[in-house]
C-alpha cells in the first residue's frame, strides 16, 4: 500500500488544480515563449494549469471565439487585438477585473500608461496589457544610402522618397490594407486626425482625405504597390526580394521577417509625422471571459502577474519585438537593444502614441473602411467617393 502513496498523492493533486485554458494568436518566437512561460508558472505552483493554445492569427481567433461563445466552450484567458477588445466588453463577454486585482501602487506606477490605461472602459477594468506595438517603417537602408536619401520625416517628404526609390524593377512603397485599418490609421493619426469622432465613424475627415489621396497619387505615379491582408506574404516577398522599398507594419512583423534571407541591410524608422500627429497603439489585451469560476479568474490573474515579472518582460520583448509594458523592464533590455539600435524604434514612439477607439463597433467599422481602401487604390474609386461610401455603411451598423 505504501508504494501507492506517491501515486494518490500526485492524483489528488492534479484533480485539485484548477485548469485556466488561455486562446492566444502568437505563433514563431512569442509562441513558443507562451507555451514556456505557461509550463514555468505551471512548476512553480500547483494551484492552477495554464492551458495556452494558438488558435490563428487575430481574424481567425476572432471566429473562433465567436462560435466558441455560442455553445459555452469559450476559454478562461483570451487574448482581444485592441479593436476587437471594446465589441467583447460591449456585448458583455468580458469579465471585469476590479474585484479581483488588488495591485500595490508601486507595481501600477511601473507599468507604461498607454498599454495599462487601454484596458480600461466605462471606468471598470476589463482587460490586461500583455503586447504593445506601434506601427513603424520597414526600408531598405542599402537603397537609401546609395540614393544618399534620409527615413522620411513627414508626409511630404515619404512622398518624395517613395518616388525617388521607384524603378522599373521595384516599387516606393507598399501599402497592405489590413482588416482592422490600422496601418492606414496611422496615415490619419500622424496628421492629427482621427477614424472616430465623439463615438461615430469619422472617415470623410479632412486628414483621411488627405492620406488616402497621397496613397492615390503614388499609385498613379508607379510608386506604389497594394496589398491586401490575404496577400502578406507576398507583400512581405516583395519587400525582402527588394521590389518594394518601405513597408508600414508592426514592429512585431520583425521576427517573422527574419526567417527570410535578406539581400540588404533593413532600416527601421517612425512613422512620418506631422506637427502634433500620433501613431495608434496596435497588441492586444488579456481577456478573462464570462463564464469562468472564481478560481479560474485568479489563476489567469496569476499568471498575467508571471507574465508581468521584469525578467519575463524584458524575455517577451527580445522574442516579440513588442514593446515592453513595465519600466522596469527596461535596464534588461539595454543590450538588445544596444546590438541593433533599431530595434528601440517603436518603444520610443510610445511617447507620440494614443489609444485606438474603444467604441464597441470600431472592428466592423474597420473592416469597412479597409474594403473601401481596396476599392480606391485597387478598383480606381476617386479617394472622397470610397470614403463617403465607407462612412454611410458604417453609420448603417448597429
Amino acid at each position: 500500500m505504501r508504494k501507492l502513496w506517491p501515486l494518490a498523492f500526485f492524483l489528488v493533486t492534479a484533480l485539485a488544480q484548477t485548469d485556466v485554458s488561455f486562446w492566444h494568436s502568437m505563433d514563431g518566437p512569442a509562441g513558443r515563449l507562451l507555451s514556456a512561460f505557461a509550463q514555468e508558472f505551471n512548476a512553480r505552483q500547483a494551484q492552477y494549469r495554464v492551458s495556452p493554445q494558438y488558435v490563428g492569427d487575430y481574424r481567425d481567433a476572432e471566429t473562433k471565439l465567436v462560435a466558441a461563445l455560442r455553445t459555452g466552450a469559450q476559454p478562461v484567458l483570451f487574448q482581444a487585438e485592441i479593436s476587437f477588445f471594446p465589441r467583447l466588453v460591449g456585448e458583455g463577454r468580458a469579465l471585469p477585473l476590479d474585484p479581483y486585482l488588488n495591485l500595490e501602487k508601486a507595481f501600477v506606477e511601473d507599468l507604461f500608461e498607454p498599454a495599462w490605461n487601454y484596458g480600461v472602459m466605462e471606468s471598470r477594468r476589463y482587460g490586461l496589457p500583455l503586447n504593445t506595438s506601434t506601427p513603424v517603417l520597414f526600408y531598405n537602408l542599402d537603397a537609401f544610402r546609395a540614393k544618399g536619401l534620409k527615413a522620411p520625416r513627414n508626409w511630404k517628404e515619404f512622398e518624395e522618397v517613395a518616388k525617388a526609390l521607384t524603378s522599373r524593377q521595384a516599387k516606393g512603397f507598399i501599402f497592405v490594407t489590413d482588416p482592422q485599418a490600422w496601418l492606414f490609421e496611422a496615415m490619419v493619426t500622424s496628421r492629427g486626425g482621427n477614424l472616430v469622432r465623439e463615438g461615430k465613424p469619422n472617415f470623410t475627415s479632412k486628414e483621411a482625405l488627405e492620406a488616402l489621396e497621397t496613397l492615390q497619387r503614388l499609385n498613379r505615379a508607379g510608386a506604389l504597390s497594394v496589398r491586401s491582408m490575404a496577400e502578406s506574404t507576398f507583400a512581405q516577398l516583395d519587400f525582402v526580394r527588394t521590389k518594394g522599398m518601405m513597408v508600414m507594419a508592426s514592429i512585431a512583423n520583425w521576427p517573422a521577417a527574419e526567417n527570410f534571407s535578406f539581400a540588404f541591410t533593413l532600416g527601421v524608422a517612425p512613422v512620418p509625422r506631422e506637427p502634433g500627429g500620433k501613431v495608434p497603439m496596435g497588441g492586444a489585451q488579456l481577456v478573462v471571459l464570462k463564464g469562468a469560476s472564481e478560481a479560474q479568474v485568479r489563476g489567469a490573474l496569476e499568471f498575467w502577474r508571471y507574465l508581468m515579472e521584469p525578467q519575463n518582460g524584458a524575455r517577451w520583448v527580445q522574442a516579440s519585438y513588442y514593446v515592453p509594458v513595465r519600466k522596469s523592464a527596461i535596464p534588461l533590455l539595454e543590450g538588445f537593444y544596444r546590438e541593433n539600435p533599431f530595434r528601440k524604434v517603436a518603444f520610443e514612439q510610445i511617447a507620440q502614441a494614443q489609444e485606438r477607439p474603444r467604441v464597441p463597433q470600431f472592428s466592423a467599422w474597420a473592416g469597412i473602411l479597409a474594403e473601401a481602401l481596396e476599392k480606391s487604390l485597387k478598383g480606381g474609386v476617386p479617394p472622397q467617393k470610397a470614403l463617403e461610401e465607407a462612412q454611410r455603411k458604417a453609420e448603417a451598423t448597429r
